[in-house]
């Protein structure tokens, strides 16, 4: 079961985390287990659980019996009649109460098939909320990742640009330049050192996302690790697989589920029921003063008639539940076949985009280099440099 599978993993998890930590990188594993153990998002679905399972006890307690017991005292009583003034004894009697439907037309296994359904459906519930948490745990984890190398980056192309600063006010000083070149070198400086500051500042929105869902800061993140192994083979067997076991569309069957018991059981009310009643009762329970025990055991069988129209109306209402959720679940599969797809589709593409980038550095640092020999013999100007700068930088990038 889901629900028991979950707490297993919560186990492995807090055995995970007892381990001595050490001085190293914190793996995405890692930072999942972490996720795990501390996203409050995660603990309140799974308090969800824990309480839809109660409701199916509550189901089946309509068809047990039900054991009440009483005790009654009587202090005294008096009398006033022609002329004359009377008291009685006072009294103590102690009694138990004993009542069970024997038949209620099927409402409450009904009731007890929904709350199972709906029990089933806050596992699933669960699920899906652990997906998206390990999802966004997976995002944080990178885009820290990401955000760091771009700082990085853009800071290697303030040096770059402060270099070139440098290098035209020298080149002024002898002769060999202009202060058009230093002024565009420095307007270049300017745009990078802009660039470094968003950078830093989208790198602390990344930390903060880290933090929020894994519990800690991030520290010493690396990306040493190879989904490719966990990818099905290809878009016919993702969307397979996505639409036999994605907890949204197994949520939305349970749902299905629900709803036709709940319909079920509104119709049951139409129906008669059946009670057994029994009672007991003990010292000074007889008329008239004597001891004894007296009891009684009797069957009600009850038979609507006429309702105002309620019985017809939770009829309906709970028909209209049935279909909208039939159609809440084709609605979920369609949505789910749509982000496989699409997810598939942009995973492919960034794969040929890394490609292609890791092809353009390559041929944008060649170029750069060669362009900052031409200027250097006065082929090219400072502004070329510049160019094939920003241009290999927005290739990094």
């Amino acid at each position: 079961m889901v629900y028991f599978r979950s707490l297993r993993a919560i186990a492995l998890a807090c055995a995970l985390c007892i381990a001595p930590a050490a001085a190293q990188a914190e793996s995405l594993r890692e930072a999942l287990t972490q996720a795990y153990l501390n996203n409050p998002t995660i603990m309140s679905a799974l308090l969800s659980v824990y309480s839809a399972a109660e409701n199916i006890v509550l189901a089946k307690s309509a068809k047990l019996p039900t054991v009440s017991g009483s005790a009654t005292t009587n202090l005294g009583s008096f009398q006033v009649s022609g002329g004359a003034f009377t008291t009685g004894d006072p009294s103590f009697s102690l009694g138990l109460t004993y009542a069970q439907n024997l038949y209620d037309g099927g409402a409450s296994d009904a009731d007890i098939e929904a709350a199972r359904a709906l029990t089933e459906l806050s596992r699933y519930t669960l699920q899906n909320s652990e997906q998206n948490v390990l999802l966004a745990v997976v995002q944080a984890y990178m885009g820290v990742i990401r955000d760091t190398q771009l700082v990085q980056l853009r800071q290697e192309n303030v040096k770059f640009y402060q270099a070139q600063v440098d290098s035209a006010n020298e080149r002024l000083k002898i002769g060999e330049g202009t202060k058009i070149d230093v002024s565009q070198a420095e307007a270049r400086l300017a745009q990078a050192t802009a660039s470094y500051q968003s950078a830093i500042a989208s790198l602390q929105t990344s930390r903060a996302s880290y933090e929020r869902y894994v519990g800690h800061k991030p520290s010493n993140l690396n990306n040493g690790f190879d989904v490719a192994k966990m990818l099905p083979r290809n878009l016919e067997a993702a969307i397979a697989e996505a639409v036999a076991s994605h907890p949204a569309i197994r949520s939305a069957k349970a749902g299905i589920r629900a709803a036709q018991a709940s319909s079920e059981s509104a119709e049951a009310a139409f129906g008669p029921t059946l009670d057994l009643i029994g009672s007991l009762c003990a010292i000074d329970c007889i008329q008239g003063g004597g001891q004894g025990v007296t009891g009684s055991l009797r069957l009600s069988l009850s038979v609507p008639i006429y309702s105002g129209g309620r019985n017809g109306a939770n009829f309906r209402k709970a028909n209209i539940a049935q279909i909208k959720s039939e159609v809440d679940a084709l609605a979920a599969r369609d949505q789910i076949k749509e982000a496989v797809i699409s997810a598939w589709s942009q995973m492919q593409s960034a794969a040929a985009t890394i490609t292609s980038a890791e092809t353009a550095v390559s041929a944008g640092e060649l170029s750069l280099n060669g362009v900052i020999e031409q200027r250097d013999v006065g082929q090219l100007t400072t502004l070329d440099v510049l160019n094939a700068q920003s241009e290999l930088s927005s290739v990094r990038e």
